[in-house]
């Protein structure tokens, strides 16, 4: 699968942009500060999120294109991977 087909990665990349959308009218509304402040956190988490599923689909399809088609468990250990990697 490539990434632009990856629903996950997409599902999170229009919910990071929809609370761009979001402070960015709360800026112009001068919102309070707290609050764009919350929302910002929220962008920069959802693309955290975002990356860690685009480097894992990225680690994988070069895996694959080594050994070949991963199983479900090697598969599963990769992920796990994937999330210890949003640490670093």
């Amino acid at each position: 699968m490539s990434h632009a087909q990856n629903p996950d990665l997409i599902n999170r990349l229009k919910r990071a942009n929809g609370h761009l959308a979001t402070i960015v009218k709360m800026i112009e509304d001068e919102r309070d500060g707290l609050d764009t402040a919350q929302q910002l956190q929220a962008v920069i988490n959802a693309l955290d999120k975002a990356k860690t599923v685009l480097v894992t689909d990225h680690i994988e399809h070069h895996i694959e294109d080594v050994v070949g088609p991963l199983s479900k468990d090697a598969r599963d250990k990769l992920k796990r991977l994937g999330d210890l990697a949003k640490y670093l």
